[in-house]
C-alpha cells in the first residue's frame, strides 16, 4: 500500500518540503514523510502547521505535552516515539516522559492541567465547559494558549490519523 516515496519517486510538489526535511534530519529521509509525499497537500500542509504550532505562546515543554497526549490517544506509535526523543532533548525528565508515553497524570501540575485540557478539547470537539477553561487559565496559561493547544490538536490529529493510515514506521 502507501508508497515510500523517494525524491525521484515523488509528485513534484512534496520534493521541496521531503529535500527540507532530509537536510534537517542529517540527510535522512523519515518513512512518514516518504509515505505522506504522496499528498503534497497533505504534506505541506502539516509542516507548515507544525511550524506555526512551534512558533507559539506555549513553551517548548507544554508543546510537546499536547503532542504526546495526541499522539497517545490516537496510537501512534511512530509519533510516540518521535516526540519521546524530542522530550529527551529538551531535557525532560524520565517521570515525565513514562507518565505521558502511558497516558497518565502528569507530577506537574502546570503541564498536568495542559494534558487535561488537551484531552478535554479532544473529547468535546472544543466544547469545553467554562470551569475547564478556567481550570486551564488558573494554572498562567491564558486564551491565547487555549487556542494554540487547539491548533496543536488539529495539527497532530492530522499527523496520527496520517501516519496511521499509511502504516509509517
Amino acid at each position: 500500500m502507501f508508497e515510500a516515496h523517494s525524491m525521484e519517486s515523488a509528485p513534484q510538489a512534496s520534493q521541496p518540503a521531503m529535500l527540507a526535511v532530509a537536510e534537517a534530519s542529517g540527510g535522512t529521509m523519515p518513512d512518514a514523510v516518504a509515505r505522506l509525499a504522496a499528498s503534497p497537500e497533505l504534506l505541506n500542509g502539516f509542516l507548515a502547521l507544525s511550524a506555526s504550532f512551534e512558533r507559539c505562546t506555549l513553551d517548548p515543554l507544554a508543546r510537546e505535552v499536547v503532542i504526546m497526549t495526541v499522539a497517545v490517544r490516537n496510537q501512534c506509535h511512530i509519533c510516540v516515539a518521535m516526540h519521546t526523543g524530542k522530550l529527551r532533548k529538551l531535557g525532560a525528565e524520565t517521570n515525565l516522559i513514562a507518565a505521558l508515553r502511558e497516558g497518565r497524570e502528569l507530577a506537574d501540575e502546570r503541564l498536568e492541567a495542559i494534558r487535561t485540557f488537551t484531552l478535554d478539547v479532544l473529547s468535546t470537539a472544543g466544547g469545553v465547559d467554562d470551569d475547564t477553561l478556567k481550570a486551564l487559565l488558573a494554572h498562567g496559561y491564558t486564551e491565547r494558549n487555549a487556542l494554540e493547544v487547539v491548533l496543536g490538536v488539529g495539527t497532530y490529529t492530522m499527523s496520527t490519523l496520517a501516519n496511521r493510515l499509511v502504516r509509517a514506521a
